[in-house]
């Protein structure tokens, strides 16, 4: 049982809305921040990324300019990141949201030293804003980060259990796979992560572990290596 000394941790923005859909339930945002905290207790040291379907989806957003549109999206997993992080603080341990461009004195600007010299003094650092770039999804953005901060893997947690051969929400003989390796997601056209983050992965050797975030301890049963959700390897 592989257990990582360091990770990055992918959240869902829509699964932190909990059943309202929209916004923060902050019942589900404490939970996953005391998860949290207990991997840093454990020793680990975390990242976390947040997407920001819960206020905004950019590709979804009609005739839009894509460009500006993905510009809110960026905004959106800041706000996600500062909420998260403020609840983290309160919970007992320090947080840091590092932002690939400047937001005034609400975020640092990202860099990989103080983000590992951060992580090293048991900090969970944030990295919100995406690439900072449109047409990158923040599951790219989380591949980057990760790789640049040399984690041992990225745990997806996401309002599905897992990567599944086709939608389950369309199809209920869809089948849900226990392992699968990067290559053969992307052969495959599933959509389970953004494919320029798969292709990053591949590039660097780096897994992934899919899993429900409603699940109990998830987090910590995934940092420590446990068989849950569906592992995306490199082959």
């Amino acid at each position: 049982m592989q257990k990582y000394s360091r990770v990055l941790v992918k959240l869902s923005g829509e699964a932190l809305a909990g059943e309202q859909q929209r916004g923060f339930d902050h019942s589900v945002i404490t939970r996953v921040a005391r998860e949290l905290i207990e991997l840093v207790r454990n020793g680990i040291e975390v990242s976390v990324v947040i997407g920001g379907g819960n206020f905004w989806r950019g590709r979804t957003s009609g005739d839009m300019d894509r460009t500006k549109a993905d510009q809110i999206g960026m905004l959106a997993t800041i706000m996600n990141a500062i909420y998260v992080a403020d609840v983290c603080r309160a919970e007992g341990i320090e947080a840091v949201v590092q932002t690939p461009f400047a937001v005034g004195n609400m975020t640092e600007l990202f860099s990989k030293e103080r983000a590992l010299l951060h992580m090293k003094e048991g900090k969970i650092v944030f990295f919100a804003g995406g690439t900072g770039h449109p047409f990158f999804s923040t599951d790219t953005g989380a591949a980057l980060r990760g790789c640049e901060v040399e984690v041992g893997a990225l745990l997806f947690a996401k309002n599905i259990d897992g990567v599944y051969d086709s939608d389950p929400k369309l199809n209920p003989e869809a089948k849900k796979y226990d392992s699968i390796s990067c290559q053969e997601l992307l052969a495959k056209n599933l959509k389970a992560i953004d494919a320029a983050a798969a292709t990053l992965c591949i590039d660097q050797k780096l897994p992934i572990i899919v899993f429900d975030l409603d699940m109990p301890n998830g987090i910590l049963k995934a940092a420590a290596g446990e068989k849950i959700g569906t592992t995306i390897y490199v082959e």
